[in-house]
């Protein structure tokens, strides 16, 4: 990777975790600590590795993404905003009465949304029903779903994942973010997946393990699913609640938004680091 894509990657992931503090900030709602992991698997994808047009959101040849962990929403709406579907502005209405950013993706409101989200285990199911469409049909079309760890404990999971492997699914990518937190605690103490890299290999996919907040790792789980004839799973260690210091690796942040203080402590770390890195170019 250049350091000019790592620098731009990276400023990118600043901004997505900003449009996450504010929305959810504004929203007195919402789940910052999952969106805040996913940020820069979010950064890549949608600043080195989707075909996509910001302009034209439903152009037919687009890859698609699916958020099946839907409840870190805030994540992928800031992406969107920050990749030029909507405006940035609009973040700060999450969760409000009319507006068209809900707590969960809605493909009918939201431009760039590709299928809503929010019942776990059920966004993977309608990615593999998108690859196997353009299987079908001989397109290029890839096809991305992000899911978190807690959310594999559904059974619906693992049933996509047969499906995906019967139907040689080589442009399907599943992504699942483990941070090691859920709702009600750990994974491990709730219902541990592990080991999950012997499942999906079980399963019938391909699969690499990686840190999910390290860009060069990042290129390297994507270079490997281009080049794999099965389905692929990027197995991501993260961080709960990354790059907001009293949020990291603490249970409570899943679900909770952050008060007056706490945002602008949040929004204070980074601008910060959106300096450092502007200093740095």
């Amino acid at each position: 990777m250049t350091n000019e894509l790592r620098k731009k990657l990276a400023l990118f992931a600043v901004q997505i975790r900003s449009g996450i503090i504010e929305s959810t900030y504004h929203a007195k709602a919402g789940h910052p600590g999952g969106s805040l992991s996913a940020a820069d698997v979010l950064s890549y994808l949608y600043g080195a590795e989707m075909n996509y047009d910001a302009k034209n959101p439903k152009k037919e040849d687009r890859d698609r993404f699916v958020l099946s962990k839907g409840h870190a929403a805030p994540a992928l709406y800031s992406a969107l905003a920050y990749s030029g579907f909507f405006p940035v502005e609009d973040l700060k209405t999450l969760r409000h009465i009319g507006s068209y950013l809900q707590g969960h993706p809605n493909m009918n409101t939201v431009p760039g949304v590709d299928m809503s989200t929010g019942s776990l285990g059920q966004g993977i199911s309608a990615a593999c029903g998108m690859a196997k469409g353009a299987k079908y049909l001989g397109s290029g079309v890839r096809v991305y779903t992000l899911l978190g760890d807690g959310e594999i404990e559904e059974g619906q999971v693992w049933e996509a994942m047969m499906f995906a492997a019967q139907y040689n699914l080589d442009n399907l990518c599943v992504i699942i973010d483990v941070n090691g937190l859920q709702i009600d605690g750990s994974c491990e103490e709730v219902m541990s997946a592990e080991p999950i890299d012997e499942k999906v290999k079980a399963f019938g996919f391909d699969y690499t393990i990686i840190n999910g907040n390290d860009f060069d790792e990042l290129e390297a789980a994507f270079d490997k699913f281009h080049k794999s004839t099965k389905p692929f799973a990027i197995i991501m260690k993260t961080v709960k609640g990354k790059g907001i210091s009293y949020m990291e690796n603490e249970v409570g942040w899943h679900g909770k938004a952050p008060n007056t203080v706490e945002y602008e402590t949040a929004m204070a770390e980074l601008n910060e680091r959106m300096a450092q890195l502007k200093e740095a170019e």
